[in-house]
């Protein structure tokens, strides 16, 4: 599990953004064949835009639901030009569809604005308990389910750390075998991070729960005084309190108020979600005493156990809360555009392939390694993997899987994670490289950064990992609006909203041009993206600045306009 995209929902702030007027930009007529599959087009790229002046407005409850489909010369928006590329380049052009795999935990395939952009397996006669077309999975209508009924599991190190105590418990690196030196290093490792996440989390339930506390009393103190529940922060500045604890409260509801800009009951309710999640670690992520596993019913250490799981890509529980990840990463790739409900995905002609195989908590090395399979064998051209762990036991799986893409020409966009790491320095999973080699395994992997709305210090997201090496480009990431379970929509955030933001330019790119390999659209979404020559905060430490550049191997935004005139060049 890439942390933590719930929490941070929960405790990040939205800033307001200042960013500079905008720069007259020059841009030629596109010159397209009405009905072609590769338009032509000579437009001139987005360019020089270290100097757009910063925007000095807050961005409107509108222009927060769109900002990924901004123009940053147009609308000084850090967003990918989506609108832009729609508009002037795609127009009325008919493009080829692409089937876009989505591995992550389900997706609602019954939302308002999915249920016309789904993969449909032609092949497979619904219902009939038989595998029609011999793929080895039996009435996979809309994709598969690998996790079955499954929706509660460990993080990886904690179940390394259970499986290997009763063999290493007590015992030191000097009376340990040689041939068993690599599993108990392991086994040290996962212990180290077990017990850190443990404190740390029983910590954070402890300190939540005593600021609740003081927060409600001093809350009710003054909602009393006051005479109502939800006053302003004028109003609280000019209430009387010269006597003892009101004066107290009063100063701390005040500071509350100018530090979070949000008012006092709804900083309880974040309060509230912040113990909720941690909680929840301890009760289910951090539970040795949790199986997760059990009731799928296989040995998920045996990758030739494949006769699991079911073709029910929603998962088991009636709410659909599990899959609100996933399906809020589908509605960023692709909801239907234009239809005159909720939001449009980045992409047309797409159809989401639905695989289910993240749960909560970290995903198994062999459902993930299984489910790139499934994806590139039933036709994906596009992959998205929204998930990531810091332990693998079976990392050599999911390589050989992205290997086995890379040959049929898919392309797997990944999230980069949200813990403010350099993963030049920290190797995460999955991943194109081994830990004794840098180069890349394969040129069809491509990991996506987070950013904020805020043009400036601020534009990465304060979460966003980075990397010169091993994260290739940076994209939309912070209070994203889109789909979630039963025809709502919501703002989440985490590179894990990025990333399908990415995957939508690779699926109109392999869309509208469709003779491109994977490698050379991973290149053209590298090449073509703004380039930000400067300083921005890492972190969320204002004392940590690093060049935008040195950030990512393409040290640029990923944006559609630019890449569709490139792919247009590169197509020739």
């Amino acid at each position: 599990m890439i942390k933590h995209t719930r929490l941070m929902n929960y405790l990040t702030k939205m800033r307001i953004p200042f960013y500079k007027p905008l720069l007259a930009a020059t841009s030629a007529a596109i010159l397209a064949s009405c009905g072609s599959s590769a338009p032509a087009i000579v437009s001139t790229p987005i360019a020089n835009i270290d100097t757009i002046p910063l925007k000095i407005t807050a961005l409107t409850d509108a222009q927060f639901k769109n900002w990924p489909e901004a123009d940053l010369v147009y609308d000084t928006i850090p967003g990918m030009s989506v609108n832009r590329a729609y508009s002037e380049i795609i127009k009325d052009q008919k493009g080829k569809k692409v089937i876009v795999g989505v591995i992550d935990s389900g997706t609602d395939i019954e939302h308002e604005d999915l249920k016309n952009v789904l993969w449909t397996n032609e092949d497979e006669i619904p219902g009939n308990g038989i595998d029609d077309d011999n793929n080895g999975y039996i009435d996979d209508v809309h994709g598969w389910n690998f996790l079955g009924d499954a929706v509660d599991e460990n993080l990886e190190y904690v179940r390394i750390y259970r499986e290997l105590k009763p063999k290493y418990e007590g015992k030191s690196a000097s009376t340990v075998s040689e041939a068993n030196r690599e599993e108990f290093i392991l086994y040290k490792e996962a212990e180290q991070e077990y017990r850190k996440e443990l404190n740390e989390t029983q910590q954070n339930v402890s300190q939540y729960e005593q600021i609740k506390s003081q927060l409600v009393a001093a809350h009710q103190a003054v909602s009393s005084q006051l005479g109502k529940e939800d006053y302003t922060i004028e109003e609280l500045r000019a209430m009387q309190a010269t006597a003892q604890p009101l004066s107290q409260y009063k100063a701390m509801l005040l500071q509350i108020q100018q530090n979070v800009n949000e008012n006092i009951p709804k900083a309880i309710e974040e309060l509230d979600g912040a113990i909720d999640y941690y909680s929840e670690m301890l009760e289910i992520n951090l539970n040795l005493e949790l199986n997760g596993r059990e009731i799928v019913g296989d040995n998920p250490d045996d990758l030739n156990d494949r006769n699991y799981g079911n073709n029910n890509v929603m998962g088991p529980e009636a709410d659909k809360e599990n899959i609100k990840h996933g399906t809020h990463v589908s509605g960023i790739i692709a909801a239907q555009r234009n239809n005159g409900i909720g939001m449009d995905g980045v992409a047309q002609n797409v159809e989401i392939m639905t695989v289910r195989a993240v749960p909560n908590g970290d995903e198994y090395d062999k459902d993930i390694a299984l489910a790139i399979r499934y994806a590139v064998d039933n036709g994906a051209k596009v992959i998205n993997t929204s998930f990531g762990k810091y332990f693998s036991t079976h990392p050599d799986w999911v390589r050989d899987a992205i290997k086995y893409a890379a040959e049929k020409d898919v392309l797997i966009v990944n999230a980069a994670g949200n813990e403010s790491l350099n993963l030049d320095e920290k190797m995460v999973y999955p991943n194109d490289q081994t830990p004794d080699n840098p180069l890349e395994i394969s040129d069809n992997f491509l990991t996506v950064g987070a950013l904020n709305y805020d043009y400036g210090s601020k534009l990465v997201a304060d979460f966003s990992n980075y990397g010169k090496k091993n994260v290739d480009v940076f994209a939309p990431g912070n209070k994203i609006w889109s789909t979630t379970p039963n025809n709502e929509y919501e703002y989440l955030q985490g590179t894990s909203m990025a990333s399908p933001e990415v995957a939508g330019i690779a699926a109109m790119i392999r869309s509208y041009f469709p003779k491109l390999t994977a490698p050379q659209v991973k290149k053209i979404i590298m090449d073509s993206g703004l380039p930000v020559q400067a300083n921005v905060i890492v972190g969320g430490d204002r004392l940590n600045t690093k060049e935008f550049s040195e950030l990512s191997t393409s040290g640029k935004i990923a944006n559609l306009y630019n890449a569709l005139i490139l792919a247009s060049k590169v197509s020739k």
